[in-house]
């Protein structure tokens, strides 16, 4: 590329959209950020809107249109996922989008789908992951029985890359990787769309056709540069899951690596060299074209010490990682379980609940939000043992996202863990690895000149015994709550049952009451 060219790159995530331009060289020459909440309309229920993120997505490539001389010859996307939105067949949204392995709302269609497949080990086999939060084959069944009349109308399902992907181009498309997490709706084998549990599934939707993550899949339209900005005209590739992309951005796509994508989710990408699946864990499809990964990521992680902060009334991070690192390993004697929002890997239990295990009238801030960085942690050491236990090869551990920055929480990981982290120029995560496809797609890119490693995290080894004795502390705090948290779990819902049945009747009170009203002014 010319010197005065640059590539776009933009990611729709969990807790904001983002976007970045990129030089030839790999600079991050301007960034930009819509932070936004997701919705929770009931208990395990996560969305978000499909036209609310295409407005930020818009307004993000606005205003990196106009930050500088510089003329935009690519654009790369990249989203969250697995999510499910499903459109008209005009890709005009029938319902907000319903989030990833988060929203644990298909947990009888998972039971029942499993059943019907011919058990978990089946699936397994073909597909590369058991049916589970993540899934979002359950998650259309979970449409076509609650919400038949919108179901019925559905024509088409988007992933958030592919949603900005049409709504750039026109074209409509899924990439391989996003499609092997839509179990069991893909064949991880034969690496194409499994007609037969598909048609089961959701026999009315047009499945999109198939692309790998780095392909063109069309061009900027007049109607979206009028609406973004972008030179009409220019390509756009087609993009992935954001962790994929993280992990494509930092290069950590050879057999043996492995990405902790530091994020308001914890995600593992580990890369292999043949099909591996295990029992709590995901098989997929790689990134780049003729890789493989297995997969695992948590349910909340930054996520808590959001919630943590909102709870002590600050959004001033580094004072609170100043507390927590003033705390000391072991936060006072404090051990939390992640699990805020179910889990997802490797305990695979949407009812899982968060546990805050030792608290004294001593105990401060800083213990709090020390105990939470640790969680995460010793999270990560559960899913770790997961994949090696699968067969995975952990040779390299590239960290990445924003989570990396001011190097408490990676510290912390790395002594849980006993593992060194390498720590890249750049952490600005899945929005540069969409841009890193947008410029490969131009000319010949290598990710290690564009992004290097200049960091590496160390354990430090007189910690080990202490966070060992910690770790199976955890391990044990997990099976000895969880009659108590699962109670606890079907006492939310039943609770939010109520209050949803209260305000249906005190609705239908008030429109009764108006009704009674017109009636009589009426007469």
């Amino acid at each position: 590329m010319l010197s005065d060219t640059a590539v776009v790159g933009i990611d729709i995530g969990t807790s904001s959209s983002k976007g970045v331009l990129v030089s030839p060289d790999g600079a991050v020459l301007a960034t930009a950020v819509r932070r936004h909440a997701v919705d929770r309309p009931a208990p395990g229920q996560v969305e978000i809107d499909g036209e609310r993120c295409w407005a930020e997505a818009a307004d993000i490539l606005r205003e990196l249109t106009r930050a500088g001389d510089h003329r935009i010859v690519a654009v790369g996307v990249s989203g969250m996922g697995p999510c499910v939105l499903v459109t008209d067949e005009h890709g005009r949204p029938l319902r907000p989008a319903i989030l990833y392995g988060v929203d644990t709302r298909a947990g009888a269609q998972i039971a029942r789908l499993t059943a019907e497949l011919g058990g978990a080990e089946r699936i397994r086999q073909r597909c590369g992951s058991a049916l589970s939060t993540q899934s979002a084959g359950p998650k259309l069944a979970w449409l076509s029985e609650h919400e038949p009349a919108v179901f019925a109308r559905a024509r088409r399902f988007f992933q958030p890359s592919s949603w900005l992907g049409w709504r750039l181009t026109g074209a409509y498309y899924v990439d391989h990787h996003s499609a092997s997490q839509c179990t069991p709706l893909y064949d991880a084998g034969a690496r194409s769309w499994y007609r037969p549990w598909a048609d089961l599934i959701a026999p009315d939707l047009e499945l999109p056709p198939l692309c790998w993550p780095g392909e063109v899949v069309g061009t900027v339209t007049p109607a979206a540069a009028a609406q973004t900005g972008l030179p009409a005209g220019i390509p756009v590739i087609a993009g992935t899951v954001d962790a994929w992309s993280e992990a494509v951005s930092v290069g950590a796509h050879r057999v043996g690596d492995l990405m902790l994508m530091y994020g308001t989710t914890m995600f593992l990408i580990n890369t292999v060299t043949a099909p591996l699946t295990a029992p709590t864990l995901w098989g997929t499809v790689g990134a780049l074209p003729g890789t493989r990964n297995l997969a695992g990521g948590m349910a909340t992680s930054g996520a808590i010490t959001g919630w943590l902060a909102e709870l002590f009334g600050t959004d001033d991070y580094p004072a609170l990682l100043e507390l927590a690192e003033a705390s000391g390993p072991g936060a006072g004697g404090l051990l939390m379980l992640p699990y805020f929002a179910g889990e997802r890997t490797p305990v695979a239990d949407p009812d899982a609940r968060g546990v805050i295990a030792g608290l004294t009238l001593s105990h401060t801030r800083g213990d709090l939000y020390r105990a939470a960085l640790e969680a995460t942690a010793y999270g990560v050491r559960h899913n770790v043992a997961a994949i090696e236990a699968a067969g995975g090869p952990v040779d390299r551990v590239v960290a990445v996202g924003g989570g990396t920055q001011g190097g408490l929480w990676t510290q912390i990981v790395s002594d849980v863990t006993g593992l060194e982290q390498a720590i890249p120029a750049r952490t600005v995560g899945a929005s540069l690895g969409a841009a890193f496809f947008a410029a490969s797609a131009v000319e010949p890119v290598d990710i290690d000149e564009w992004n290097p490693i200049v960091a590496t995290r160390k354990p430090r080894p007189e910690l080990r015994d202490r966070y060992d004795r910690l770790y199976q502390h955890y391990l044990r705090l997990y099976p000895a709550t969880t009659p108590v948290t699962h109670a606890l779990a079907a006492y939310q819902q039943e609770a939010y049952q109520q209050e949803a049945y209260r305000h249906e009747v005190d609705r239908h009170g008030a429109d009764r009451h108006g009704a009674d009203r017109r009636e009589a002014a009426a007469r």
